[in-house]
């Protein structure tokens, strides 16, 4: 270990606390909405077919305000202060959370399903900027460790409340949750850092920045780029999971929620040992490459599980998950690579343009099916993935242990 001892207190100071459960929240509500899409749309009234519509309707309107929010909020981090980000990002998506239980039309579920993306956006990036700022730099990677654990979990708690009460019960729960938090907020202080250059006269938040600089602008993107493979295994394979295994001749029935289920369950662990990895290995980058190279062996087993059960198909679920784990250390590179009058910008768009990858990668899976076939076409999109995110980790500085007082010219 470096020279800075692993204290408990800076383990778990509020802000960490605070990051992690707004996180737990966070993507408590993410995965909700996934869960109760059905019986939601079934109790307003929908047809089967137009469940399935609208369902990817409210999807996409979640996933645009997602990456509006995802602009917005680091915006207002790098102007307005780190905790002003965390908690005007709670409070929006709590209160969202509360109105999406009363719902009574499908025109009122989308708006609501706009306003949740948005608040849905700033959480994790918010969180792990202040933890990274605010922790010794030798120890950081523990914080934004805990930070991903905890908040993983929280799809977890999500199917076991929907399981235990109706939808409508779900979404308040979830809103209860994220407005006690709000509690904690008192005892969490903002970063030096972000002081130091809020009284200077440095310009800070200007998102457009990001695109008007060569280096700066490719940075970005292969810290966006990273994070593809996690999105090609949950929005393709594991959201597909009962397509797939008709082209696979699973021998039993997939549930895509159960397979969603384990997906998350996986990530768990994995977000832990990526984080406690980095911190003992002193490195960022080894770490990703270790898990890149676990996602490669993941995706093979996947599309090479023809003929086994359904059971076998959510192990793998589980191991596509557990090899994606990188996701803490994903965003907290992100933030590491960027001065601090842009780093709570990076680091609220990087996950979310990730998260928005899904689209183009949707897109080039239904070309790539229908010219090859969907195991064919499937595989072509994940290796075309797995190859992007090593390019760009090949030519991404480390930052572990980066002294992150610095601000981008």
């Amino acid at each position: 270990m470096s020279g800075h001892p692993v204290r408990l207190k800076d383990l778990f100071n509020t802000a960490v606390i605070v990051a992690a459960l707004g996180y737990f929240v966070d993507i408590y509500d993410l995965i909700l909405f996934s869960i109760v899409r059905v019986p939601s749309l079934r109790d307003l009234g929908l047809t089967p077919q137009q469940i399935t519509d609208q369902g990817l309707l409210l999807l996409n309107v979640q996933m645009f305000g997602m990456l509006l929010g995802g602009i917005l909020w680091g915006v207002l981090g790098d102007k307005k202060g780190r905790i002003q980000l965390l908690f005007g990002s709670i409070f929006l998506y709590s209160v969202a959370n509360i109105a999406n239980g009363l719902v009574d039309s499908i025109e009122m579920y989308a708006v609501l399903r706009f306003i949740a993306g948005i608040g849905l956006a700033g959480e994790l990036g918010g969180g792990i900027t202040l933890v990274a700022e605010i922790m010794p730099k030798e120890t950081r990677g523990y914080g934004t460790m805990i930070i991903a654990t905890v908040g993983v979990a929280g799809a977890v708690l999500a199917y076991y409340i929907v399981e235990h009460f109706d939808w409508r019960n779900a979404y308040f729960i979830g809103g209860g949750l994220g407005l006690a938090l709000l509690v904690l907020r008192v005892s969490v202080y903002e970063s030096g850092m972000f002081n130091a250059v809020k009284e200077s006269k440095v310009e800070r938040g200007n998102f457009f920045s990001l695109f008007t600089h060569k280096e700066r602008f490719l940075r970005y993107m292969k810290c966006v780029l990273i994070g593809l493979p996690t999105w090609y295994c949950i929005g393709i394979l594991v959201t597909l999971s009962p397509e797939f295994a008709k082209a696979l001749q699973i021998d039993g029935s997939v549930a895509a929620g159960r397979a969603v289920m384990f997906f998350y369950l996986g990530l768990i662990p994995g977000d832990f040992l990526s984080g406690l990895l980095s911190q003992l290995m002193k490195s960022r980058r080894r770490v990703v490459l270790m898990f890149l190279l676990l996602n490669c062996a993941a995706v093979a087993a996947f599309f090479l599980s023809n003929g086994s059960t359904a059971d076998t198909l959510y192990g793998i679920s589980f191991f596509l998950g557990f090899s994606v784990g990188y996701w803490a250390i994903f965003v907290t590179n992100a933030a590491e690579q960027f001065g601090t009058n842009l780093r709570a910008t990076v680091a609220t768009t990087v996950p979310n343009m990730a998260r928005g990858a899904t689209v183009p990668i949707s897109i080039a899976f239904t070309y790539a099916a229908s010219s090859f076939g969907m195991l064919a076409g499937g595989a072509l999109i994940g290796i075309l993935c797995l190859s992007i995110a090593f390019y760009a980790l090949y030519h991404l500085e480390e930052t572990f242990g980066r002294d992150l007082d610095f601000i981008e010219q």
